[in-house]
């Protein structure tokens, strides 16, 4: 049987660590149901998207997508945090946890995100699933 170092232990069983990964797993499904709810209503109007790596150089590129781009942007910023090897402080979760739960807050009266968000939510049914996960994580985080 493999041995596990000392740091590598530390660093995995960390109730900070644990609780960003679970938001950044919610985060990334989010991620995930927003783009392929976006993707149907693209194809709608611009035709068949070919490929996985189509859609994504749409996301990476394209005007359509660009909304998204403040939850990729978290999701990378915490990647950034959990590639760190200092072990983690609660300011710095909690930074997160509350810019995820600023993030997530649709609006109708909004603009970006928050109008863009909201307009998701109201037509595709995974979107809300996939909020309604984060938002459990966050509250439960925050218990």
């Amino acid at each position: 049987m493999a041995s596990v170092s000392h740091k590598t232990r530390t660093k995995q069983s960390c109730p900070l660590r644990t609780r960003l990964l679970e938001v950044r797993g919610g985060l990334l499904g989010l991620h995930k149901a927003l783009i392929l709810a976006e993707q149907v209503t693209y194809e709608r109007i611009n035709g068949r998207v070919a490929s996985s790596g189509q859609l994504l150089q749409l996301v990476l590129n394209d005007p359509w997508f660009t909304w998204l781009h403040p939850i990729s942007q978290l999701v990378v910023s915490i990647d950034d945090l959990l590639d760190n090897e200092s072990e983690l402080s609660p300011v710095e979760v909690e930074h997160f946890l509350i810019e995820a739960r600023a993030l997530i807050r649709p609006s109708e009266e909004g603009d970006g995100f928050e109008r863009c968000y909201y307009e998701a939510l109201q037509r595709e049914p995974d979107v809300i699933f996939a909020h309604v996960e984060v938002k459990k994580l966050l509250t439960n985080i925050a218990a």
